[in-house]
């Protein structure tokens, strides 16, 4: 809700650069903006209060890896629960993929994408635009118009380019108009109709595995016509540490290239998969333990760039097929802050800085954005989030039109208490 100004009283303020937190109140302005920060701040007349004691305000954070699903798929989810989805979750702004219906491949689609999102959203979405026409994988998409209309980059979603040939040629085309392409590494002829990893697990659930060289061997690919090209390339959801070991090796050899992860492949693994829940079906594909171990020492040392939900919303009905048949994907919007802090912040593996580097500067800077802060003169865009609760996520705790997350009945450490968005409080 809107409102005139409105004080956060009593809390601790993280930020990107210490580990330290910072007590002090935050005064927000009726236009949105931090004009005052400091110990016992003054309550004004007609002050909204808002009693942050022992909690911590955070900055915003973006998530470069959402599937909205509208227009097309609207019984999925839509701009609007995924937008309320986002500020439950403490997530200020965000990148949406093009895998609507129809697909957005053009500057037109985006033009008409981004009208949808201006009506629709409190928050800012960046629509991208599709690498390959219809997300075909069988010729290029209007780069030129895509890039006259602002897209922030250019991904096949959760489809792979195919032929390699035709990625050197999208590569060459998006450093033309200067355009980050971001790829979903798969193998298509290795991947083919698995449901999960390959290996004991599958074998012993009876289910078609997909082998993680899979996405090894499109990592490796990818960079190396990145290295040709010298094409800007941010690789989607590594799962790996194979697949991480060749990411560092072209970052040694000065590749412009990026990296995301999911929490879902930071904490969940293939023997989490249980009485074949679909909700723990996603692309790529849980992994091994040893990945687990990996995937964090490479967040914590820096092999990769930043975390991202890979949000990707579907119907409890679709779900509730048979484990290979299911769609891939499931929430992630609302739960990725709360999952981190559980495994990770409460347990001292890393604070609050490296989250908010790698959740909320990293990925606004790969895509050219200035980072959010708690800081005078600065825009309202933190959540207010109390690490002493405990939440319990449950269908009617999410927002999402997509009850579906493979942590659905957990009861993890931390709670949202609400996000400032300029001059609103969603709580």
């Amino acid at each position: 809700m809107g409102a005139g100004k409105r004080l956060f009283q009593n809390g601790s303020i993280a930020t990107a650069d210490s580990a330290e937190l910072l007590a002090a109140d935050v005064l927000v302005d009726e236009s949105g903006v931090i004009v005052e920060i400091g110990r016992g701040l003054t309550v004004g007349v007609n002050m909204e209060v808002i009693d942050c004691t022992a909690c911590v305000l955070v900055p915003g954070m973006f998530d470069l890896h959402v599937h909205s699903r509208e227009p097309g798929y609207e019984h999925k989810e839509t701009l609007a629960s995924c937008a309320a989805a986002a500020l439950h979750g403490g997530v200020t702004g965000l990148v949406l993929m093009p895998d609507t219906s129809p697909p957005v491949d053009s500057g037109n689609l985006v033009k008409s994408a981004m009208d949808l999102v201006s009506e629709n959203s409190p928050i800012p979405m960046f629509q991208s635009g599709c690498l390959t026409k219809g997300r075909a994988g069988t010729e290029l998409a209007g780069f030129s118009g895509m890039a006259s209309r602002g897209v922030p980059m250019l991904t096949d979603a959760d489809r792979a380019v195919p032929c390699p040939d035709l990625m050197r040629r999208c590569m060459e085309y998006a450093k033309d108009f200067d355009l980050l392409v971001t790829s979903h590494c798969v193998t298509p002829s290795l991947a083919k109709a698995g449901a999960m990893n390959e290996g004991r697990i599958s074998y012993q659930l009876g289910l078609p595995g997909i082998p993680a060289i899979s996405q090894e061997i499109a990592i490796d690919r990818d960079i190396r016509i990145a290295q040709h090209t010298g094409a800007r390339l941010h690789l989607q959801q590594i799962s790996t540490a194979r697949g991480l070991k060749s990411v560092a090796c072209a970052k040694e050899a000065g590749t412009d290239v990026s990296c995301e992860v999911s929490a879902h492949h930071l904490v969940l693994n293939e023997t989490d998969i249980r009485d074949y829940n679909t909700h723990f079906k996603c692309n790529p594909p849980l992994t091994l333990p040893s990945d687990n171990e990996a995937l964090v020492q490479g967040l914590i040392e820096g092999t990769i760039d930043l975390i991202a939900s890979d949000h990707a919303p579907h119907t409890e009905f679709e779900k509730s097929s048979d484990f290979g048949s299911a769609p891939f994907g499931a929430s992630g919007l609302e739960t990725t802050v709360l999952v981190l802090h559980d495994r990770f912040l409460r347990r001292g593996t890393f604070g609050w800085d490296l989250l908010i580097q790698r959740y909320s500067v990293a990925p606004r800077q790969r895509i050219g954005l200035a980072p959010v802060s708690i800081q005078v003169g600065q825009p309202a865009e933190f959540f207010v989030f109390d690490p002493n609760a405990e939440t319990v996520i449950t269908r009617e705790y999410l927002r999402t039109r997509s009850p579906v997350s493979p942590f659905l009945g957990e009861t993890l450490t931390g709670a949202m208490r609400g996000t400032a968005m300029l001059d609103s409080w969603f709580c």
